[in-house]
């Protein structure tokens, strides 16, 4: 249970409506104890009146009263039964709700090293199937235990001062049962963890396979993949068959020992009466009502048993992620307007997960305004220094400043309001291209999304589709083709209109003709904007203001287009490749 404290804070915001179930759930239960007693009480009139002990108009009168109070305390049991579901049970969709939300702002916070460690169908299982295994927890499992506990608490004592020795007799496989229980218990924890477990890997394998259908086509890999598939498939039945077959146990030894507990009530009620140490013979059907009232009870406690093991494994495994805390905080509370001056003060980065040192002392200064490209080969840095402007990392080293303001003192938010980010692989959402604009900035009407995609010349395609800026992409853009993809993050870029942007070799996927108008409508675009270009291609670059050419994590070169031009090294090099591959 010392996972599930957690949840504390959420009982205790919802105390109230808790209360009130709880008071709710205590009157169903006590109204449902009067059917028993009073079915005893009718048939000791039927006995009155076949001795002659009272007419048979009496005894009508009696047994239409007693009627009466059974049908009566069954419908107002059944309405109290109906409000404690619609205040509990509700009590634990809103615990839900504020569970889910709580994963998944915290999601949003963690570092990007995070997401590098864990799969999506992993992270997607725990904020869905766990939360939905906790939700049992803090609903049914609380009802049902109420119940269980208000009946044992009124039906015990009540069963001893109506028949003492029946009772004893009646109640003796209850330890029986919570020695079992306990037991079982034990299994079924190690066995729920197994379960969940093995739901993330499902989870995370369809993701992935759906997500890459298309190379899977391509390869021809179905067959492999199913055969992958029909693994995963006979794993899950072995471990969902090893933990049903314990939950399988509870309910047949709770119907054998209710069923002992009727044999006990029968023999030991019969002798008594026909001792005469017992008044009636309605103090047998009494309590083989009682034995039936508590086999619901009984049975539920292993059921609970087993809802409150699963949840103590999923929370467990929803905690191992909410202690996880992000590197990157916002700590500085005061927004700061940004002009977008950029220093890199001797800059060295290391990324923790793979041990690769991507830059090593790289020290530059980006005026306001300034437009500036950076080249190099694969793997050289270039991609790195946007992710460390834009704080997605912190440096191993060194120092970043921004307006001259070191840039883990800036206010997060400010710094990425005030940049506009274009990522090497564009992502769409599965929405309307209209929107996946507007993504860029929420309140902008439709007259500005159409300008800025016409800035990065994707107008004309969209005007293309049936739909046109309505049409609905697949997931991750699938629908548009990676120039397309690229020009309408492009467009989102733009209508954000922020003081940097960053472009992340953005233009890989389209042609040169079209590269060099929307570098023209970026040029105009941004014209006061600092702006940083990553590419491998000298034309994204040789119309900017000042060019960095970098190799395995070092600047080996800097200046302007005719600078670097008329010196030796690899951007000459680069320059003439690419002219003789465009001639």
């Amino acid at each position: 249970m010392k996972e599930l404290k957690y949840l504390n804070k959420y009982l205790k915001k919802y105390w109230l409506k808790l209360f009130v179930g709880i008071i709710i759930t205590i009157i169903a239960r006590i109204f449902s104890l009067v059917m028993p007693s009073y079915v005893n009480k009718s048939i000791k009139a039927v006995e009155d009146f076949l001795s002659g002990t009272i007419s048979k108009p009496e005894a009508k009168d009696v047994l239409l009263e007693y009627i009466l109070i059974i049908v009566g305390a069954a419908l107002l049991s059944a309405l109290f039964t109906f409000l404690m579901r619609q205040t509990i049970i509700n009590v634990s969709r809103y615990i839900e709700y504020d569970l889910k939300n709580e994963v998944f702002d915290h999601y949003q916070f963690l570092n990007l090293n995070f997401y590098k460690r864990n799969r999506i169908g992993d992270l997607m299982n725990r904020i869905s199937e766990d939360v939905g295994q906790v939700r049992m927890y803090a609903g049914p499992a609380i009802m049902y235990g109420i119940q269980t506990l208000t009946l044992f608490v009124c039906l015990i004592p009540l069963m001893f001062i109506k028949a003492p020795t029946i009772a004893m007799y009646t109640l003796i496989p209850l330890p029986i049962l919570s020695v079992l229980i306990y037991q079982i218990s034990k299994i079924i924890h190690k066995r729920s963890t197994k379960v969940q477990e093995y739901l993330s890997t499902l989870s995370t394998f369809t993701q992935e396979s759906f997500s890459g259908v298309s190379v899977i086509k391509a390869y021809g890999l179905e067959p492999q993949i199913n055969a992958e598939l029909k693994g995963l498939a006979i794993e899950g039945k072995d471990t969902s068959m090893s933990l049903a077959k314990v939950n399988a146990w509870f309910f047949p030894l709770m119907i054998l020992l209710i069923g002992i507990s009727n044999i006990f009530v029968i023999y030991i009620g019969g002798k008594q009466y026909l001792a005469g140490e017992i008044e009636s013979i309605g103090i047998i059907a009494e309590f083989i009502l009682y034995v039936n009232m508590l086999t619901w009870p009984v049975a539920v406690v292993g059921w609970l048993t087993s809802i409150v093991q699963r949840a103590e494994a999923s929370q467990k495994r929803i905690n191992e992620f909410l202690k996880e805390q992000p590197t990157i905080k916002n700590e500085i509370e005061k927004l700061t307007p940004l002009k977008g001056k950029i220093e890199f003060k001797n800059v060295s980065f290391k990324y923790e997960d793979t041990e690769i040192t991507a830059l090593k002392n790289v020290s530059f200064t980006i005026e306001a305004g300034e437009s500036v490209a950076f080249l190099g080969k694969t793997g050289s840095g270039k991609s790195t220094i946007l992710d460390l402007v834009s704080r997605l990392y912190d440096v191993t080293s060194g120092e970043i400043l921004i307006d001259d303001v070191p840039i883990t003192q800036l206010n997060l938010n400010s710094l990425r309001s005030a940049i506009g980010a274009v990522p090497q692989d564009a992502f769409l959402f599965s929405d309307t291209i209209e929107n996946n604009i507007r993504f860029g900035k929420e309140n902008a009407d439709k007259n500005e999304i159409v300008a800025v995609a016409k800035k990065a010349v994707v107008h004309e395609n969209i005007m293309g589709f049936t739909k046109q800026y309505e049409t609905i992409l697949g997931e991750r853009g699938i629908t548009l083709s990676g120039g397309q993809k690229q020009r309408v993050s492009i467009a989102r870029a733009l209508l954000k209109d922020p003081e940097i942007y960053l472009f992340d070799d953005c233009l890989s996927a389209v042609d040169t003709e079209t590269e060099e108008e929307i570098l023209t409508n970026l040029k105009n675009a941004s014209s006061d904007k600092t702006t940083l270009i990553v590419s491998h291609r000298v034309s994204s670059a040789k119309n900017t203001d000042k060019i960095i050419v970098l190799e395995s994590g070092s600047i080996l070169q800097e200046g302007t287009h005719d600078e670097l031009n008329n010196s030796e090294g690899y951007y000459k090099e680069l320059f003439l490749d690419q002219l003789s591959d465009k001639d």
